[in-house]
Protein backbone atom coordinates (compact mmCIF):
# COMPACT_ATOMS: atom_id res chain seq x y z
CA UNK A 1 0.00 0.00 0.00
CA UNK A 2 1.10 3.23 -0.67
CA UNK A 3 1.41 6.18 1.55
CA UNK A 4 -1.13 7.42 -0.90
CA UNK A 5 -3.55 4.78 -0.01
CA UNK A 6 -3.03 4.34 3.47
CA UNK A 7 -4.15 8.00 3.90
CA UNK A 8 -7.17 7.41 2.00
CA UNK A 9 -7.83 4.43 3.99
CA UNK A 10 -7.36 6.64 7.45
CA UNK A 11 -9.31 9.47 5.80
CA UNK A 12 -12.50 6.46 4.66
CA UNK A 13 -12.20 5.24 8.67
CA UNK A 14 -12.81 8.72 10.44
CA UNK A 15 -15.44 9.73 8.19
CA UNK A 16 -17.40 6.74 9.98
CA UNK A 17 -20.25 7.15 12.43
CA UNK A 18 -20.95 4.50 15.05
CA UNK A 19 -24.62 4.35 15.40
CA UNK A 20 -24.77 2.42 18.67
CA UNK A 21 -22.59 1.49 21.82
CA UNK A 22 -22.76 1.03 25.62
CA UNK A 23 -19.39 2.82 26.43
CA UNK A 24 -20.90 3.77 30.06
CA UNK A 25 -21.18 -0.26 30.68
CA UNK A 26 -18.86 -1.57 32.99
CA UNK A 27 -17.30 -3.76 30.56
CA UNK A 28 -14.81 -0.45 30.09
CA UNK A 29 -14.95 1.00 34.05
CA UNK A 30 -10.99 0.11 34.15
CA UNK A 31 -10.16 1.77 30.51
CA UNK A 32 -13.14 3.94 29.40
CA UNK A 33 -11.29 7.36 28.87
CA UNK A 34 -8.49 5.47 26.69
CA UNK A 35 -11.66 3.46 24.52
CA UNK A 36 -13.61 7.10 24.52
CA UNK A 37 -9.84 8.37 23.17
CA UNK A 38 -9.21 6.05 20.51
CA UNK A 39 -13.03 6.46 19.49
CA UNK A 40 -12.68 10.09 19.30
CA UNK A 41 -9.10 9.07 17.01
CA UNK A 42 -11.12 7.21 14.23
CA UNK A 43 -14.13 7.99 14.19
CA UNK A 44 -16.10 10.96 13.28
CA UNK A 45 -18.67 10.64 15.76
CA UNK A 46 -20.78 7.98 17.90
CA UNK A 47 -23.78 7.17 20.50
CA UNK A 48 -23.83 5.86 23.64
CA UNK A 49 -27.03 4.81 23.84
CA UNK A 50 -29.09 3.71 27.46
CA UNK A 51 -30.93 0.65 28.18
CA UNK A 52 -32.42 1.77 31.29
CA UNK A 53 -32.21 5.33 33.69
CA UNK A 54 -29.40 4.77 35.00
CA UNK A 55 -27.35 3.70 31.95
CA UNK A 56 -29.61 6.41 30.12
CA UNK A 57 -28.53 8.94 33.26
CA UNK A 58 -24.33 7.79 32.26
CA UNK A 59 -25.10 7.80 28.46
CA UNK A 60 -25.71 11.99 29.37
CA UNK A 61 -23.03 12.42 31.56
CA UNK A 62 -20.09 10.84 28.82
CA UNK A 63 -21.88 13.14 26.03
CA UNK A 64 -20.50 15.38 24.83
CA UNK A 65 -18.59 17.12 21.47
CA UNK A 66 -18.44 14.10 18.65
CA UNK A 67 -19.91 11.90 21.39
CA UNK A 68 -24.29 11.68 21.69
CA UNK A 69 -26.40 9.65 23.69
CA UNK A 70 -29.59 8.07 23.50
CA UNK A 71 -31.85 7.17 26.49
CA UNK A 72 -34.44 4.58 27.00
CA UNK A 73 -35.83 1.73 28.78
CA UNK A 74 -35.30 -1.64 27.10
CA UNK A 75 -38.01 -4.19 26.57
CA UNK A 76 -36.15 -5.91 29.34
CA UNK A 77 -37.00 -3.70 31.84
CA UNK A 78 -40.73 -2.60 30.38
CA UNK A 79 -42.55 -3.33 33.30
CA UNK A 80 -40.27 -0.05 34.74
CA UNK A 81 -42.14 1.99 32.01
CA UNK A 82 -44.08 4.32 34.56
CA UNK A 83 -45.20 7.90 34.10
CA UNK A 84 -42.36 9.03 36.42
CA UNK A 85 -40.10 7.00 34.58
CA UNK A 86 -41.30 8.69 30.90
CA UNK A 87 -40.47 12.33 32.86
CA UNK A 88 -37.42 11.37 33.60
CA UNK A 89 -36.57 10.23 30.24
CA UNK A 90 -38.24 13.39 29.44
CA UNK A 91 -35.82 15.54 31.46
CA UNK A 92 -32.46 13.51 30.23
CA UNK A 93 -33.88 14.25 26.35
CA UNK A 94 -33.67 18.50 27.11
CA UNK A 95 -29.78 17.81 26.83
CA UNK A 96 -28.82 19.40 23.35
CA UNK A 97 -26.46 15.90 23.06
CA UNK A 98 -29.44 14.02 23.47
CA UNK A 99 -30.28 12.89 19.63
CA UNK A 100 -32.86 9.74 20.27
CA UNK A 101 -35.06 7.77 22.17
CA UNK A 102 -34.13 4.55 22.67
CA UNK A 103 -33.10 1.42 22.48
CA UNK A 104 -36.89 0.84 23.22
CA UNK A 105 -38.69 -2.24 21.16
CA UNK A 106 -39.90 -5.62 21.56
CA UNK A 107 -37.74 -8.91 23.08
CA UNK A 108 -39.65 -12.35 22.85
CA UNK A 109 -36.45 -14.17 23.04
CA UNK A 110 -36.04 -13.54 26.44
CA UNK A 111 -39.27 -13.19 27.95
CA UNK A 112 -38.45 -10.50 30.63
CA UNK A 113 -41.68 -9.25 30.57
CA UNK A 114 -44.89 -10.29 28.89
CA UNK A 115 -45.41 -9.39 25.59
CA UNK A 116 -48.33 -7.04 26.35
CA UNK A 117 -46.41 -4.92 29.38
CA UNK A 118 -43.40 -4.81 26.50
CA UNK A 119 -45.93 -3.32 23.66
CA UNK A 120 -47.32 -0.99 26.17
CA UNK A 121 -44.20 0.19 27.02
CA UNK A 122 -42.99 0.78 23.60
CA UNK A 123 -46.40 2.35 23.04
CA UNK A 124 -45.15 4.79 25.64
CA UNK A 125 -41.59 5.75 24.50
CA UNK A 126 -43.12 6.55 20.99
CA UNK A 127 -45.11 8.68 21.50
CA UNK A 128 -42.42 10.75 24.18
CA UNK A 129 -40.34 10.35 20.72
CA UNK A 130 -43.49 11.80 19.02
CA UNK A 131 -43.75 14.91 21.41
CA UNK A 132 -40.18 15.63 21.88
CA UNK A 133 -39.42 15.36 18.07
CA UNK A 134 -36.63 12.47 18.44
CA UNK A 135 -35.99 9.59 16.40
CA UNK A 136 -36.07 6.30 17.89
CA UNK A 137 -33.56 3.41 18.19
CA UNK A 138 -36.01 -0.21 18.30
CA UNK A 139 -34.73 -3.44 19.42
CA UNK A 140 -36.23 -6.10 18.42
CA UNK A 141 -35.85 -9.96 18.72
CA UNK A 142 -38.20 -12.63 17.66
CA UNK A 143 -41.10 -10.00 17.53
CA UNK A 144 -41.55 -9.16 13.95
CA UNK A 145 -44.96 -9.13 13.30
CA UNK A 146 -45.82 -7.38 16.64
CA UNK A 147 -43.24 -4.66 16.18
CA UNK A 148 -44.52 -3.41 12.75
CA UNK A 149 -48.34 -3.62 14.11
CA UNK A 150 -47.34 -1.23 16.74
CA UNK A 151 -44.68 0.59 14.46
CA UNK A 152 -47.78 0.82 11.75
CA UNK A 153 -49.92 3.12 14.34
CA UNK A 154 -46.79 5.86 14.59
CA UNK A 155 -45.94 5.72 10.50
CA UNK A 156 -45.76 9.27 9.48
CA UNK A 157 -45.60 10.85 13.02
CA UNK A 158 -42.35 9.53 13.88
CA UNK A 159 -39.82 11.81 12.93
CA UNK A 160 -37.32 8.39 11.73
CA UNK A 161 -35.40 5.95 13.65
CA UNK A 162 -33.12 2.90 13.27
CA UNK A 163 -33.44 -0.92 13.46
CA UNK A 164 -30.58 -1.34 16.13
CA UNK A 165 -28.32 -4.36 15.11
CA UNK A 166 -30.69 -6.04 12.41
CA UNK A 167 -31.24 -9.29 12.24
CA UNK A 168 -34.21 -10.23 10.49
CA UNK A 169 -34.47 -11.50 6.59
CA UNK A 170 -34.76 -9.53 3.58
CA UNK A 171 -38.86 -9.35 3.58
CA UNK A 172 -38.45 -7.93 7.11
CA UNK A 173 -36.19 -5.33 6.24
CA UNK A 174 -38.32 -4.09 3.20
CA UNK A 175 -41.38 -3.85 5.90
CA UNK A 176 -39.28 -1.98 8.27
CA UNK A 177 -38.08 0.69 5.22
CA UNK A 178 -41.64 1.04 4.07
CA UNK A 179 -42.27 2.25 7.50
CA UNK A 180 -39.55 4.96 6.78
CA UNK A 181 -36.92 3.51 9.21
CA UNK A 182 -32.74 3.18 8.52
CA UNK A 183 -31.25 -0.43 8.90
CA UNK A 184 -28.50 -0.23 11.60
CA UNK A 185 -25.82 -3.21 11.22
CA UNK A 186 -23.30 -4.93 13.73
CA UNK A 187 -20.72 -6.92 13.77
CA UNK A 188 -22.43 -10.32 13.74
CA UNK A 189 -23.26 -9.41 9.79
CA UNK A 190 -19.69 -10.24 9.54
CA UNK A 191 -20.00 -13.69 10.71
CA UNK A 192 -19.11 -16.65 8.61
CA UNK A 193 -22.47 -18.13 9.15
CA UNK A 194 -24.39 -14.90 8.77
CA UNK A 195 -25.33 -15.52 5.06
CA UNK A 196 -28.71 -14.59 5.34
CA UNK A 197 -27.76 -11.26 6.96
CA UNK A 198 -25.54 -10.61 4.28
CA UNK A 199 -28.61 -10.98 2.02
CA UNK A 200 -30.95 -8.48 3.82
CA UNK A 201 -27.90 -5.84 4.05
CA UNK A 202 -27.36 -6.68 0.56
CA UNK A 203 -31.31 -5.53 -0.14
CA UNK A 204 -31.26 -2.72 1.87
CA UNK A 205 -30.20 0.82 -0.25
CA UNK A 206 -26.98 2.37 0.73
CA UNK A 207 -28.89 5.76 1.56
CA UNK A 208 -30.37 3.79 4.43
CA UNK A 209 -28.12 1.72 5.99
CA UNK A 210 -26.24 2.61 9.57
CA UNK A 211 -23.39 0.73 10.70
CA UNK A 212 -22.78 0.18 14.39
CA UNK A 213 -20.77 -1.58 17.22
CA UNK A 214 -23.58 -2.58 19.97
CA UNK A 215 -20.24 -2.45 21.81
CA UNK A 216 -18.91 -4.22 24.30
CA UNK A 217 -20.86 -6.90 22.60
CA UNK A 218 -21.15 -8.52 18.83
CA UNK A 219 -17.12 -8.28 18.26
CA UNK A 220 -16.64 -8.65 14.44
CA UNK A 221 -15.29 -11.56 13.21
CA UNK A 222 -11.26 -10.15 12.31
CA UNK A 223 -11.56 -9.05 16.28
CA UNK A 224 -13.87 -12.11 17.23
CA UNK A 225 -13.96 -13.03 21.08
CA UNK A 226 -12.40 -9.89 22.18
CA UNK A 227 -14.06 -7.08 24.12
CA UNK A 228 -16.00 -4.67 21.06
CA UNK A 229 -15.69 -0.95 21.37
CA UNK A 230 -16.36 1.49 18.87
CA UNK A 231 -12.65 1.67 16.91
CA UNK A 232 -13.68 -1.84 15.89
CA UNK A 233 -16.56 -0.48 13.78
CA UNK A 234 -14.69 -0.22 10.79
CA UNK A 235 -14.29 -3.78 10.31
CA UNK A 236 -18.13 -4.30 10.24
CA UNK A 237 -17.97 -1.12 8.24
CA UNK A 238 -14.96 -3.00 5.30
CA UNK A 239 -17.63 -6.22 5.31
CA UNK A 240 -20.79 -4.27 4.63
CA UNK A 241 -18.90 -1.98 1.99
CA UNK A 242 -17.72 -5.24 0.32
CA UNK A 243 -21.33 -6.56 0.37
CA UNK A 244 -22.73 -2.98 -1.41
CA UNK A 245 -19.78 -3.39 -3.60
CA UNK A 246 -18.22 0.42 -2.91
CA UNK A 247 -14.98 1.33 -1.38
CA UNK A 248 -14.63 2.13 2.34
CA UNK A 249 -14.57 5.70 1.16
CA UNK A 250 -18.07 5.39 -0.77
CA UNK A 251 -19.34 3.37 2.66
CA UNK A 252 -18.00 5.77 5.31
CA UNK A 253 -19.48 9.00 3.49
CA UNK A 254 -22.74 7.57 3.08
CA UNK A 255 -23.47 5.78 5.84
CA UNK A 256 -21.73 9.37 7.72
CA UNK A 257 -24.64 11.51 5.83
CA UNK A 258 -27.05 8.97 6.83
CA UNK A 259 -26.68 9.00 10.34
CA UNK A 260 -26.46 13.03 10.35
CA UNK A 261 -29.57 13.23 8.27
CA UNK A 262 -31.51 11.08 11.35
CA UNK A 263 -30.03 12.04 14.55
CA UNK A 264 -28.42 15.30 14.07
CA UNK A 265 -30.56 17.37 11.44
CA UNK A 266 -33.00 18.96 14.51
CA UNK A 267 -32.91 22.11 15.25
CA UNK A 268 -31.21 21.61 18.69
CA UNK A 269 -28.35 20.40 17.11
Amino acid sequence: MTDADAHKARSAANELVDTHCHLQDAAFDGDRPIVLERALNCLSWFIVVGDDLESSRRACELARERVYASVGLHPYHADSVSEPAIASLADLARSPYVVAIGEIGLDYYHGQAPRDIQQQALEKQLELAVRLGRPVVIHNRDADDDLLRVLEGFHGRLPGGAMHCFSGEVAFAKACLHLGFYISFAGNVTFPKAGALREAARAVPLDRLLVETDSPYLAPQPVRGKRCEPAYVRHTAEALAAIKGCSLEEFGSATSANARRLFLSRDNH
